[in-house]
């Protein structure tokens, strides 16, 4: 059985090969979907999942910052748990938090960034060995230096309007 997503990606090979190659967006190709039948126009969405959904941008991007050493943190963290076969994301504040909550927020968010790197290596692989008359493309997954040159950045350089918060 084809997946809605495997449907979208042959939607796509089809939109490529009536259009040439070279970039597209996804409005342009979804837009091409629906006048051409390939596509059902969607329902609009529940008002209430979209509201949930911009109040966890809204919570993802909440930051603080530290009194002692300047630095800003991200206040709310989420925890992705299953329940009667669905999965619901839990939000909780990293200063009002028990260290369980926390270390699975962490160590779920590494995983996501773990996955991301996996996928960015091996599509850097393919691009080289496709294209072996170009000097290979060199991507370093040591993010040690990145972080701690990142990690010390001056009080007086956080950006204004960051808020602070006494932990």
């Amino acid at each position: 059985m084809t997946t809605k997503a495997e449907m979208r990606q042959r939607i796509l090979r089809e939109f490529k090969a009536k259009h040439g190659p070279g970039t597209v967006t996804a409005q342009a190709v979804a837009e091409w979907a629906v006048k051409n039948g390939l596509e059902e126009k969607p329902v609009p969405v529940d008002p209430m999942t979209k509201l949930a959904e911009e109040y966890a941008k809204a919570f993802r991007e909440e930051h603080r910052r530290d009194p002692k050493t300047g630095r800003t943190y991200r206040a709310n963290h989420a925890v992705t748990v299953s329940k009667d076969g669905k999965q619901y994301t839990l939000w909780g504040d990293i200063d009002e938090q028990p260290r369980a909550f926390m270390e699975k927020a962490f160590k779920q968010r590494r995983e996501q960034v773990v996955g991301d790197l996996f996928q960015l290596t091996l599509d850097c692989d393919h691009y080289n060995a496709h294209h072996p008359e170009e000097e290979p493309i060199q991507i370093p997954l040591d993010f040690s230096d990145d972080v701690a040159e990142r990690k010390y950045v001056p009080p007086e350089e956080v950006s204004p309007g960051t808020p602070t918060h006494d932990a």
